[in-house]
């Protein structure tokens, strides 16, 4: 490619000569003149019109294709060879410009311009770069043209030595530029730049090399790519500079935490969200208890990119020079891809909707309100279009004090709530603009009330420190999220919220605790029954007080409250229940499965086994450490392979990511394990069967599992649907339901009793075999029990609850004991 060079020859005398035509340049022993650069085909390009405000340095600009068109008495100087008191006469160090700093003056009012040169050749050296602190006439011209990615070439230098090289990891010695000492600079760049007097964009894209995070070595200066595993938003350090920590990974499945510092905020990597991907130049390397660690070194830069599969490929920097060749699009690409099956990426940050109390959670939100509490505490008032489902803190502060729209935080009373954030977090608090979108991480909500109130409250906390990446990020609006918030904000109807205010006369600086949408809602409730009956309508009202004075087995219709119910953590109410003993067990954790498939990966799969009549084998070996061998084996039907929606497979070998995501995938996947004559299932402490998200358990107590090669007989059936049941059927397993099981305390006006739910997917109309992968219907679940018992309220205003309950005797070698469940109730549909 043709490229440009333009060469600035700085004299080494003053004169006052200003009026010269461009492509001049003056030498003080020879006079006015052109030149050519011998060994070029080029053409000199004169600009005959005068410029009286022309400075004494002159640019001259040649084209051609060739090397670099120095004097033939310079030779190239390495880094590694520079040494103080050595002689470098007619010697020149080329570098790019990886920083430059502001033009200054010294205090005699010599102008002083310091950049710092990579040596593009020597990247994986220790030390490969260089400070150049350029003086006088030539700081002024070099800080006029020098732009970052410039290849740099500067002759008649002297050496210093420089005692605080190992403080930023650059070179022993730095070196000293001016006129007096016949200094001279030549500075290249491609064709089609802007001129010297513009400064917008980087002229020459230096080749960069990427070094894998496995191949780092204890103080070098890398450049690199690596995945977000985890981070700390940025926070002040002990002293004046920002600090952000940031755990990367990549495919060599090795980890770095780097330690980041600048006193720029706007210098640190903008990563919003586990799974960004980042790129770091010029990053320190130090090794820490045989750890590998990065740090931020002189010239330090970064981009970072939405690590969403798919998702534009656009950097995130607030430089307006930076490089990004195409091949690092495909980098960033295939890390993505990567990362999306190896990072456990944080789904979409909580709702206001779905907090709960003691809980520690990430919101997205719009700032609309802030204001100082005292020295170590600040206020943000903040919403997301979506109303918390419990009576929310409101910190008692100044209206003087409090800094929004009075009018829209009046509107948005009912959607706000305040967050206290403390210590390190109180500085960024305060310099976040009114308006602006946020990510705030690791809130905390607690349930307090206070001394002279008998309804609880939810308080929102952002303790200081930084444990588990506690912190505030401010988000552009180009961000995504920020996108489809806005998007939602403006639908949000505030209507409700207006024809309060029209009903009554309010001070707009009063507090901002009335009544909500909930409130309403409840009071509505309590005249209401919040759940509908589906059989015995002949039933009347029985009081329980009755109830509890007769003679079970009996049948009843009550109408009551619900004053408490266990267990508080809902997910603990799932249980396994077999219908054939009647037992019940609890739902197996992922490492009780995961510890049975690990003890079954040591059995080898059988050959012999392999492509049979039903189903068709695949063997290969992991590139691990471990080689693990995985088979599957794919079900055919009709001797015909199907699609994989379709398709049941069983695998041997497979770690519980593998067979998660085959289960993603494929209609149904069954663990087995080889032995001389067949396939077999594993033990039943782990699930027989998975399809979906949704695990399936046997009873060891009462199933007998049969030879896997039964299921042949479903294979053969040309309508054949992989249905649980009848897999289950085949295969001896005698299957387990998944069931809500709860106590519920009701009461009315006569007395209370407690009552048991055993429900599959009737009473809330959520499966039970769901509830505990899916988090839309953990939400459900929490916000209709929110409705039946609101956690915080008095007996009078709980909504009422109308639904049948059976009684019925237990008997035990000491007692007879009568219980009562609830049955035939389902929650109305317009409760949550």
């Amino acid at each position: 490619m043709p490229v440009i060079m333009t060469i600035v020859r700085l004299a080494f005398l003053k004169w006052k000569n200003s009026n010269f035509p461009e492509g001049l340049w003056i030498d003080p022993c020879r006079g006015l003149k052109a030149k050519r650069v011998r060994g070029f085909k080029s053409e000199i390009q004169f600009n005959k019109k005068k410029d009286k405000a022309a400075m004494p340095v002159q640019l001259l600009k040649i084209k051609g294709e060739s090397e670099t068109p120095l004097p033939s008495h310079l030779q190239k100087e390495n880094l590694q060879d520079l040494q103080e008191g050595c002689d470098h006469t007619n010697k020149y160090i080329q570098g790019i410009v990886t920083l430059s700093y502001p033009l200054t003056k010294l205090g005699d009012g010599t102008d002083f311009f310091k950049i710092v040169l990579q040596d593009s050749d020597n990247l994986s050296s220790k030390i490969n770069s260089i400070n150049v602190l350029i003086y006088g006439k030539m700081a002024e011209e070099c800080a006029r043209i020098t732009r970052h990615g410039e290849t740099f070439i500067v002759a008649g230098f002297k050496v210093i030595k420089l005692p605080t090289a190992k403080e930023d990891g650059r070179h022993g010695c730095h070196l000293e530029v001016s006129e007096e000492a016949g200094s001279t600079i030549y500075i290249c760049t491609k064709p089609g730049t802007t001129a010297a007097s513009e400064t917008a964009s980087v002229s020459v894209a230096p080749k960069y090399v990427y070094t894998p995070l496995n191949h780092l070595k204890d103080g070098t200066i890398v450049n690199l790519y690596g995945v977000v595993k985890f981070f700390k938003p940025p926070y002040i350090s002990k002293g004046t500079d920002y600090c952000s920590v940031v755990t990367l990974v990549d495919p060599s499945d090795v980890k770095l935490t780097c330690s980041l510092f600048s006193g720029n905020l706007d210098a640190l990597p903008k990563i919003y969200k586990v799974g960004d991907i980042v790129r770091f130049h010029r990053i320190k390397i130090r090794e820490y208890n045989g750890q590998m660690q990065g740090i931020t070194s002189g010239g330090f830069a970064s981009l970072t990119f939405d690590g969403t599969v798919g998702a534009p490929v656009v950097p995130r920097t607030s430089s307006k020079v930076y490089t990004f060749m195409d091949e690092e699009q495909k980098t960033v690409e295939e890390l993505r891809i990567w990362a999306a099956s190896n990072i456990s990426i944080s789904g979409p940050a909580a709702k206001l909707s779905g907090v709960q109390p003691m809980q520690f959670f990430d919101l997205t939100c719009q700032l609309v309100g802030k204001a100082k509490v005292d020295g170590s505490s600040f206020l943000l008032k903040v919403w997301d279009g979506t109303r918390c489902p419990y009576p929310t803190w409101k910190v008692p502060v100044e209206a003087k004090d409090l800094e929004g729209d009075k009018v829209l935080l009046h509107q948005l009373r009912d959607l706000v709530v305040d967050i206290l954030v403390y210590d390190n977090h109180v500085q960024l608090a305060e310099s976040l603009k009114i308006g602006s979108f946020l990510r705030i991480y690791s809130i905390h909500t607690k349930q307090a009330s206070a001394d002279n109130e008998d309804v609880s409250h939810i308080e929102f906390h952002l303790h200081g420190g930084t444990c588990y990446g506690r912190g505030i990020g401010a988000l552009p609006e180009s961000n995504p999220d920020v996108k489809e918030l806005k998007a939602f904000l403006e639908s949000v109807h505030l209507a409700d919220s207006q024809n309060v205010e029209s009903m009554c006369s309010m001070d707009m600086d009063s507090t901002f605790g009335n009544v909500t949408d909930l409130e309403l809602h409840l009071q509505r409730c309590q005249q209401l029954s919040v759940t509908v009956l589906t059989d015995h309508q002949d039933l009347s009202n029985t009081e329980l007080k009755t109830i509890i004075n007769s003679t079970a087995p009996q049948q009843y219709r009550i109408r009551a409250k619900l004053r408490a119910y266990k267990p508080q953590k809902l997910h603990q109410s799932v249980k396994l229940h077999c219908s054939r003993c009647n037992s019940l067990q609890e739902v197996p954790d992922r490492d009780d499965f995961d510890f049975i498939l690990r003890g079954s990966a040591g059995t080898a799969s059988n050959p012999e086994l392999h492509n049979t009549s039903w189903y068709e084998s695949v063997t290969w070996t992991t590139q691990d450490q471990k080689q693990r061998e995985i088979t599957i084996h794919f079900v055919k039907r009709d001797e015909m392979l199907q699609n994989p929606e379709d398709t049941l497979l069983m695998i041997e070998g497979g770690t519980l990511k593998e067979i998660w995501k085959l289960s993603r995938r494929f209609k149904c996947v069954i663990p087995v394990r080889s032995t001389e004559d067949d396939l077999e299932l594993l033990d039943l402490s782990a699930p027989f069967l998975l399809q979906g998200n949704v695990k399936y358990y046997g009873c060891k107590q009462c199933s007998t599992p049969k030879p896997v090669k039964n299921l042949s007989s479903l294979a053969a059936e040309q309508q054949t649907s992989w249905e649980p049941t009848e897999i289950a059927q085949v295969l001896g397993i005698e299957l387990l339901q998944y069931v809500f099981i709860m106590k519920f305390t009701l009461v009315d006006e006569t007395g209370a009793l407690n009552a048991y739910l055993f429900d599959y997917e009737k009473f809330f109309q959520i499966p039970a075999s769901e509830i505990l992968t899916n988090n839309f219907l953990q939400q459900k679940m929490q916000m209709t029990m929110n409705t039946l018992c609101p956690p915080g309220r008095k007996l009078g205003d709980l909504p009422w609850l109308e639904c049948f309950i059976r009684s019925y005797n237990v008997r035990d070698a000491m007692k007879n004991q009568v219980y009562y469940q609830i049955f035939d109730t389902t929650v109305t549909e317009d409760v949550v």
